[in-house]
């Protein structure tokens, strides 16, 4: 087994306990997306039957049952005699998924009306935590940071429906963060928009939050499209 592959065995045995005594693939399926999200288990990367379900104490019907939904939603491909791999994402997938960002997004919060208590801590919070990690050098941590501030942004919508596709979506996404291959050249410059958004966000400023959002996706759009072409 690589170091990558030890690496991700050890995670997901920390896992094991959120399954409890009722493992079912969708769960099996929800911690491999999060671990997917927060860039475990890079594009193109062969997921093993054997170490992940013996990682994770499940059965390997259960884990191909939760394979089959996260290929269902766009994070795996199964390759005929290979096996089933991480997904590589194309320039076009990229686009798509920024047309359905600001769709969701820059709705939410236009049309949010004022945050909750809850939700302007998840935002506050996570802004902090990309701060600090870009402050210790964890761009892989400003990364994750920066998918759960944009995560509360649509929590500023009140639906539990598009949490769960927003979930789907920056798990997606967080493929084609993969492949830059400065991460800190790119993260770092987003820490004060999110900042800066925040504060308009705070203050009540709708269409100004609403405003910066929409140039930030699309400059993040545009360096993403560069980099899968």
């Amino acid at each position: 087994m690589t170091d990558g592959g030890v690496r991700a065995a050890e995670r997901l045995q920390e896992d094991r306990v959120l399954l409890g005594r009722t493992s079912t693939a969708e769960r099996v399926a929800a911690i491999l997306r999060q671990r997917i999200t927060e860039g475990l288990f890079e594009p193109g990367t062969r997921l093993s039957e054997e170490s992940i379900g013996a990682a994770l104490g499940v059965s390997r019907n259960t884990l191909r049952e939760a394979f089959r939904l996260l290929s269902h939603e766009g994070l795996l491909v199964h390759e005929l005699n290979r096996g089933v791999f991480v997904r590589r994402l194309t320039a076009d997938d990229v686009v798509d998924l920024y047309r359905l960002r600001r769709l969701i997004e820059c709705a939410a919060i236009r049309e949010g009306g004022r945050p909750s208590g809850e939700t302007l801590a998840a935002l506050r919070g996570a802004v902090n935590d990309a701060e600090r990690a870009a402050a210790e050098r964890r761009w892989e941590d400003v990364g994750t940071a920066n998918m759960l501030f944009h995560q509360a942004i649509v929590e500023l919508a009140g639906s539990s429906r598009l949490d769960e596709m927003m979930r789907q979506v920056l798990a997606e996404l967080r493929l084609s963060f993969l492949a830059m291959k400065n991460p800190r050249a790119f993260h770092e410059p987003y820490l004060w928009r999110n900042r800066d958004i925040l504060k308009l966000v705070e203050a009540g400023d709708t269409p100004g939050a609403e405003r910066l959002l929409a140039d930030y996706l699309s400059d993040a759009e545009r360096q993403l499209v560069q980099a899968h072409s």
